[in-house]
Order: structure tokens, then sequence, then C-alpha cells
């Protein structure tokens, strides 16, 4: 297990360089780069700025993991659930490109006037075809556990069962709605066999992180914990701060 950094929203004014530097002195090993932001990391670089930034992150002591992105699938329009899987096949090629790991996606909550079983069927779905596309360039989709209603972890399962695709998982997000009883065990467990990916918040809140680092060293994994974090007007001195908490948590 790694700790890692996701651009949104600490870094996000950072281009490549800034992320790069701030991520080897506080010792982050990974990054995630969220689409929109100053790195300028999009689907629409050149083969030449394609090659650039996959340089610049193999030079250096910091994983590309993975590419952030908005895609999402539950639209009850079939051109727009169709528009998003295009876009997110963009984003694999991109990170084919670059050297990536995978590609997060996200559900979005459940449209006005569908049923829910529906729902979660359509994006499993499209998660498929998703995941035939990344299978074939070499990286993964990661299912951010996310959007109201959506994000409940029983939801996330039945999604990943209607998918069904290798090259698809879940991440996990770290959300209030994960904790029964001051434990996330029932629901990590749940989605256990599909957790490619984690995003992390304030490790200074309530949630249990013990508890979750501890589940996850149990089961083995070898992943990143991505820190999600609002900005700092001391950004570096929070970093620092953030990893010697996590590795006092995830020991």
């Amino acid at each position: 297990m790694r700790l890692g950094l996701v651009t949104y929203n600490l870094a996000k004014d950072w281009d490549i360089p800034a992320i790069i530097k701030n991520c080897e002195a506080a010792g982050f090993e990974g990054v995630e780069l969220r689409t929109t932001h100053k790195h300028g990391v999009e689907p629409t670089l050149t083969k030449e700025e394609r090659a650039k930034v996959r340089q610049t992150f193999e030079a250096s002591k910091v994983r590309l993991v993975s590419l952030g992105t908005t895609c999402e699938y539950q639209s009850p329009k079939p051109e727009e659930v169709e528009k998003n899987i295009e876009e997110t096949k963009r984003w694999v090629e991109l990170a084919h490109d670059l050297f990536a790991v995978g590609v997060k996606v996200r559900p979005n909550g459940f449209p006005s006037g569908a049923t829910e079983a529906a729902t979660l069927k359509q994006i499993g779905q499209a998660l498929r075809k998703c995941g035939a596309m990344a299978k074939d360039h070499g990286v993964e989709i990661w299912l951010e556990v996310h959007g109201k209603g959506t994000s409940l972890p029983s939801n996330i399962r039945t999604i990943m069962e209607h998918c069904g695709h290798p090259s698809v998982g879940a991440c996990w997000n770290s959300n209030p709605g994960d904790v029964e009883n001051g434990s996330v065990r029932k629901n990590f467990e749940m989605l256990r066999p599909w957790l490619k990916s984690c995003h992390i918040n304030e490790l200074w809140t309530p949630y249990p992180w013990r508890e979750l680092f501890s589940l996850m060293n149990a089961t083995k994994y070898d992943g990143y914990t991505l820190a999600e974090i609002p900005e700092s007007k001391d950004p570096e001195r929070l970093m620092k701060y953030y990893k010697a908490l996590w590795t006092a948590l995830s020991q």
C-alpha cells in the first residue's frame, strides 16, 4: 500500500513540475491527475506532448497512477451514455500513452424517472464496453464510489456484478456512508473483490482510518491510497504532516 495525491483540490493550480517536486519532498509516491486542472493533461494533448509528460514522470520518483475524469453513464438518454463511453475511450488512449495504470470514472446519482435497478444495470453494461477498450490498451477502469444514492457500497457492488469485466474495478472513496456502527468492515468486505484504487481525505476526521488501513493490509491491497484534500496556504508542510499521519495510521 502506497500514498499518493489526487490533484483535486490541493494541487489544482500546480503544473507538472510543481506536482512532482512537492510529492517527492513529502514522500508521496503517486498521483491522480484530475481533468480541468492547471497541469493540462487532457486527451487533446499531441503525440509529442504526451511523450514529454510520460518522460517527465518516468524521470521522477512519482508514478503517474491514474487520470481522474468526470465520465459517467447514468443518463436516461442513450446518446449521452454513448458520448461518455466515447469520451472514456479517449482517456483510455491517453492513459496508455502516458503509462498510467487506470482511468477513474464515476456514477453520479440516479436520474429522475428511472428505476434504480435499471440505472445500475445500465451503468454496469456501459462499464463493460469501457473495460473492453481498456483491456485492449493495457489499462484499467476504476469506478469511484460516488453520487447521491449510487455511492452506497451495495449499489456499487451491483454495478460491478452487472459489468463483470476484469479490467473494471472500484475506487473506494472514504465516504461517511461507508461507516456502520463505527466500522467500515462490512462495506469494505463487500467491495474488496473489485477494489483497485482508493481515495482518502482528511486523516484527522472521525472516519475509522486505522481500521480501513488494517483491512487493506490484511487483504494484501498493494495499490495506492490517494489523498483528495482541500487547498492549503502551506501545502508542502501539510503534505509532510499528512505523510507522517498516514504512516502512523497504516502500520
